[in-house]
């Protein structure tokens, strides 16, 4: 009988989004086939911990801060790549390396799926960090994942590549806590009302704001600026909001497109996780060929990037002139089995399951292709 693939699963994470984490994670764990994978939980904690051993998802899902288990790190020596124990100490308590702090095999992993949404983890950083380590991962690598995370820059690479996008300004929170009427005075100019305000980096609509005047304006930069440095502001279209999943790496494929009925006026935090009376449309009720175009452009995004493995890509479809924006690219989108991501995959035939091992072959095959590079220059 074959050895099974030791996936790890990492997730919690130093975000807003560190709820969202846990039970995507969840969800993901539960999936994955117990006769083919051995699970291996790795949680981090809102402080920054990663936690090995234990029930480390059970305890962050309980909201204990500094969960028991042993702290860990990951190897980033690419001969030996895996996670290594620290010393076990008391919570609280800064974690020290064990005495012989030597990866062993059951401390290896195959392959790692991280589960991370938002900054310090689906921006780049752990990417960067398993990249190092020379181990394979699902999703996008360094680039994709930190231009996926940074609104501001991929609407300016997706501009560049022809593709539509809604007009906006950035701001830096220096700008606006220095100057804020200058900033008010500028964005009333450029849109009028209603605009969106964002912070650049960050999902799950944290953060975000509709504005109506300039009043709710200068509170939508207020509660912006607490989560980023770069604040976005758009101009609101009235548009339906449409969603499409990519999978793949080199060539990849796009799902039926869903639709977004929102509870709220738009689809902010609560709507997504706390009130279950937003309506998932799938699919959407959309002409075929305005389909075939949520499609085409949500590849075209992913590739613009070099996207890998999985994407959420969100669309504006604008009432009166079915003329479509991309919004946004989630490179880590939510994975509950609720989640729009696999259910768009399961509503085009695959299911959650199938979803979940070909994101990890996906991963395997993005690994072997990127060490086929050279790395050492050799004069002919």
């Amino acid at each position: 009988m074959s050895r099974k693939i030791r996936v790890g699963v990492i997730f919690g994470g130093r975000s807003g989004e560190h709820e969202v984490s846990l039970m995507s994670a969840s969800s993901i764990i539960n999936a994955l086939d117990k006769n083919k994978y051995e699970v291996v939980p790795i949680g981090i904690t809102r402080s920054g911990r990663w936690l090995l051993s234990g029930d480390p998802l059970k305890a962050l899902q309980a909201g204990i801060e500094e969960a028991p288990g042993t702290p860990l790190a990951v190897l980033t020596d690419p001969e030996q790549p895996g996670l290594v124990k620290l010393a076990e100490v008391a919570a609280g308590e800064p974690a020290r390396p064990a005495a012989a702090s030597v990866q062993t095999a059951a401390e290896s992993v195959d392959v790692v799926f991280p589960v991370l949404h938002g900054p310090y983890g689906e921006d780049g950083t752990v990417q960067g960090l398993l990249e190092l380590a020379n181990i394979p991962y699902v999703g996008a690598g360094v680039l994709a994942s930190a231009v996926g995370m940074d609104k501001a820059m991929a609407k300016a690479i997706w501009r560049e590549r022809g593709l539509p996008v809604v007009d906006h300004l950035l701001f830096l929170r220096r700008e606006w806590e220095e100057r804020p009427e200058a900033v008010l005075d500028q964005i009333e100019v450029r849109f009028g009302y209603p605009v969106f305000v964002k912070p650049v980096n960050l999902g799950s609509s944290v953060g975000i704001s509709k504005a109506h005047d300039r009043e709710e304006l200068r509170r939508a930069l207020a509660l912006a600026s607490r989560y980023d440095r770069r604040l976005l502001v758009e101009d609101a279209i009235d548009g339906r909001e449409i969603e499409c999943s990519v999978l793949g790496n080199d060539d990849p494929v796009a799902s039926v497109p869903g639709e977004i009925i929102p509870c709220n006026e738009f689809y902010d935090y609560a709507a997504k996780y706390l009130d279950d009376r937003s309506e998932l449309r799938i699919p959407a009720e959309l002409p075929p060929e305005v389909a075939a175009e949520v499609r085409r452009l949500a590849v075209e995004a992913f590739r613009a990037i070099d996207g890998a493995g999985m994407a959420r890509a969100d669309f504006f479809l604008e009432r009166g002139t079915n003329r479509l924006y991309i919004n946004e690219l989630n490179t880590i989108p939510g994975f509950t089995k609720i989640s729009m991501y696999p259910k768009l995959w399961e509503a085009s035939g695959l299911t959650y399951g199938a979803l979940v091992d070909r994101l990890i072959e996906l991963a395997f095959e993005r690994h072997a292709d990127k060490n086929r590079s050279q790395t050492g220059y050799q004069a002919r």
